[in-house]
């Protein structure tokens, strides 16, 4: 099991879309749920994990 390195993840944090951190604060539930996904996947990206793409309609893209 691997150790989750604190720093990263804050760095991860303060670098992920301004929507999504202040997106956590919302008064709907809806726009709270998308935020914490995009949370999520920019932790997941930074770790190097294969996760689901933003969204179905999304394309993914290979640069």
């Amino acid at each position: 099991m691997n150790r989750i390195d604190t720093a990263r993840v804050a760095e991860t944090l303060l670098t992920a879309p301004g929507w999504a951190r202040v997106g956590l604060t919302a008064p709907t539930r809806h726009v709270r749920v998308e935020a914490a996904f995009e949370l999520a996947r920019a932790i997941a990206e930074s770790l190097g994990e294969n996760g689901e793409p933003a969204h179905i309609d999304q394309l993914g893209l290979s640069l």
